[in-house]
């Protein structure tokens, strides 16, 4: 029998508010007032407890379809304002169900009339100049491409004069072409174990174009598989925003109206994908990829690790707090194209209501809108892959043998550059200036007591607790001959007087607590 792990509700739940479920078998349901959650593996299962009070869960992710969830189950979330959403192991959004306030006819009807009266063109061309806005700076300040950045920039510029939403369709199509074009030749970065291991197309990001399907499902290498999860994680986060604003996901503005999408999600979303491109971006540039976080289908489809894909998901509490002011924005242009009552009380009492962001409450209280933390990726080693503290470069087996490889490479430099003309003019001074001090030099001026044997018996034994800096520094010779001379080798005579006083040797006498006396 399959071992199983009871867990309290965990930290990293209050952190993110994101708990996600994954493996087969995955039951949700409601024991003795505590949300009781199973799911796993094989022998690696785990469960879990959740209370009515302080536990922190706003987004339950169930990652596959194996299981079941009860309708009690539901009520409890419901109940506690948590959001419950099903992706499949592709990462397409199955089942997305949330909190959503009390429906209202007016709005709803605004919504399903606004492709007749202007409303929907005008909020098409602002949702796409918020979304033009943020890919030209990626593309100039990450990508550094200036050139499809200038081109970015000249499209936005023609929006306003979109008389339709075929034409704003068409601009961001254009401007979409040359901004993946931009992100073609970014190389993926792989530790050196799985250089070798990963097909040539996982190198480079390529096409946004899955060969498999020709649309960006189903991708074929990990960067579009990441992208395609995060894009589906906030497609769900915008379909919840849209609902809580009590406005219909499935009647869309700028997408057209398809069977089993939710078009209005999928608008909503638009001006935050260059958010989650960034985040990938600087993913790539920053961090390596590790081959065991994905495997390929038998039809060549690149699927993401249930680890990773769960860590994926628990980004999902940043998308939901950047997606709340588009929905708010899409719900009060909307409502603004309502007839309005002639009181000015009753107007402010129908103004739409800012539930996620709490803005107006913030405008009247003169407080600021709270900056939203973006998310990290993890931060690994370059060469295993595994996971090590954001201010090293690789982990302690890696460490060892790329200090090795470094100073086999030094070594190597080092040999080289002994062999330049520069160096080997040096050299040729260095023995010139040596030679011509041995000749130079007068055997009779040195000291009788100086002696072979005293410099053997005596100075050369005390030259071991000298440093080799200082001996450099007595008699002028090079870090190497002054290294030798401290472990043992006997240097030209000349050297002997300027070693015996840095020693403490005078007249023969030894001047040194630890010098060795004679006759010992």
């Amino acid at each position: 029998m399959a071992a199983s792990h009871t867990l309290p509700h965990s930290s990293s739940i209050r952190k993110s508010g994101v708990l996600v479920l994954n493996g087969y078998g995955i039951r949700v349901q409601v024991s003795a007032g505590h949300l009781t959650l199973h799911d796993g593996i094989a022998d690696e299962r785990r469960t879990i407890r959740l209370p009515r009070v302080n536990h922190g869960l706003k987004r339950l992710v169930m990652i596959g379809s194996d299981g079941f969830i009860t309708l009690e189950a539901l009520r409890w979330l419901a109940d506690q304002g948590a959001a419950f959403l099903m992706l499949d192991r592709r990462g397409k959004v199955l089942a997305v169900t949330g909190p959503v306030s009390p429906s209202d006819a007016k709005l709803r009807r605004s919504q399903a009339l606004a492709l007749g009266n202007g409303t929907a063109l005008k909020i098409s061309r602002e949702l796409i100049s918020q979304k033009l806005a943020g890919q030209e700076p990626l593309v100039r300040d990450m990508l550094h491409d200036s050139v499809t950045a200038d081109a970015i920039a000249r499209f936005r510029v023609e929006l306003p004069n979109a008389e339709s939403i075929e034409a704003v369709r068409l601009i961001e199509s254009q401007a979409a072409r040359c901004y993946w074009q931009s992100w073609s030749d970014v190389p993926i970065r792989w530790p050196r174990k799985d250089e070798r291991r990963v097909p040539e197309h996982w190198k480079r990001f390529g096409s946004r174009i899955s060969p498999l399907t020709h649309s960006p499902r189903l991708a074929s290498n990990p960067h579009n598989a990441l992208l395609n999860l995060l894009c589906a994680v906030l497609e769900s986060e915008s379909r919840l925003s849209a609902a809580a604003m009590g406005l219909d996901p499935g009647i869309g503005c700028l997408h057209v109206d398809t069977a089993n999408r939710d078009s209005l999600a999928c608008d909503v979303m638009e001006p935050i994908r260059p958010k989650c491109d960034a985040f990938l971006l600087n993913w790539l540039q920053s961090e390596p990829l590790c081959k065991s976080d994905f495997w390929e289908d038998r039809n060549g489809n690149c699927r993401i690790a249930s680890s990773l894909a769960i860590k994926l998901c628990e980004t999902s509490d940043t998308w939901r707090k950047l997606v709340g002011p588009v929905a708010e924005y899409v719900a009060q242009e909307t409502w603004s194209s309502v007839s309005k009552p002639t009181s000015t009380s009753k107007l402010a009492r129908q103004l739409v209501a800012t539930r996620l962001t709490q803005r107006n409450k913030r405008e009247v209280k003169g407080s600021d809108v709270p900056r939203v933390k973006r998310p990290t990726p993890e931060h690994v080693c370059l060469g295993c892959g595994k996971s090590i503290r954001p201010e090293r470069t690789h982990c302690a087996d890696c460490a060892i043998g790329g200090a090795t490889e470094r100073l086999v490479n030094a070594a190597r430099i080092g040999r080289v550059a002994a062999r330049s003309p520069e160096a080997r003019a040096k050299h040729v001074a260095s023995r010139r200036r040596h030679a011509q001090a041995c000749s130079e030099w007068d055997a009779s001026k040195q000291p009788s007591w100086l002696t072979s044997e005293v410099f053997s018996q005596q100075i050369q034994p005390l030259l071991a607790d000298v440093s080799t800096s200082e001996i450099r520094s007595r008699i002028e010779v090079s870090r190497w001959y002054a290294g030798r001379i401290r472990e043992g080798y006997r240097p030209h005579p000349r050297h002997w007087l300027a070693l015996a006083e840095l020693t403490g040797v005078v007249s023969g006498v030894p001047n040194h607590p630890n010098a060795p006396q004679s006759g010992q």
